[in-house]
């Protein structure tokens, strides 16, 4: 069976993303570079693949996919198996855990860490623009608002969802990789747990051999 394919490059958020669930299932696949100063992301063969001209694009066959989010939960799925199942479908109760705290990094976690990351990071070695402090300084407001519930879900459970890894700890990882190479990644020490949790992610074989492809 051919491998599935990623569009995109894997220093990117998005395409990490992806990976990050492949590189655990110990999926096959085959990562195809998609050139963002050649702007081929605009390319007319990229654009059938996604037709917002973004990465990453996804193939397994016949199907073509994008949106990492909703590449990640395919990839999840076509993957199961009872030692790795982070969606945890069997069980009502527990997969509508990991659909709150799915839709929680997706819209008020990311929201509030990855314009740290784009202002830091992204902007200035990638474009050559200078930090907006004022940005930073705003969404670091709201990061520590979000950290502080996360500090108190994470005293009741050893993960977001429960007492086991699931689909929603694991898309947190590549923005919050970029955000430890921030100026403001020391920020997690005043949260105890949620360290410990990232810490825990961040152990694991996946993740560090990914994060070897990915250093900013």
């Amino acid at each position: 069976m051919a491998p599935v394919k990623v569009f995109g490059q894997a220093m990117s958020p998005n395409v990490a993303r992806v990976l990050v669930f492949l590189e655990e299932a110990g999926a096959d696949y085959e990562l195809v570079d998609v050139d963002f100063q050649a702007k081929e992301h605009k390319s007319p063969d990229h654009l059938a693949r996604n037709p917002f001209g973004q990465i990453p694009a996804f193939q397994d066959g016949d199907l073509v996919l994008f949106e990492s989010r909703a590449v990640a939960k395919y990839v999840a799925r076509k993957y199961k198996t009872d030692e790795a199942d982070l969606l945890r479908e069997g069980d009502h109760s527990e997969a509508a855990m990991v659909d709150v705290w799915t839709e929680v990094e997706a819209h008020t976690y990311s929201a509030a860490l990855s314009p740290i990351v784009y202002e830091c990071l992204i902007f200035p070695l990638m474009h050559g623009k200078p930090t907006d402090e004022k940005v930073v300084d705003e969404s670091l407001g709201k990061l520590r608002k979000v950290l502080e519930v996360y500090e108190e879900r994470l005293s009741k459970h050893r993960y977001l969802a429960g007492d086991f890894l699931s689909f929603a700890d694991l898309n947190h990882f590549p923005y919050t990789f970029y955000f430890m190479a921030t100026p403001h990644g020391a920020l997690f020490e005043s949260y105890p747990r949620v360290k410990a949790w990232w810490e825990s992610i961040m152990s694991r074989p996946a993740i560090q051999k990914l994060s070897a492809t990915m250093t900013p």
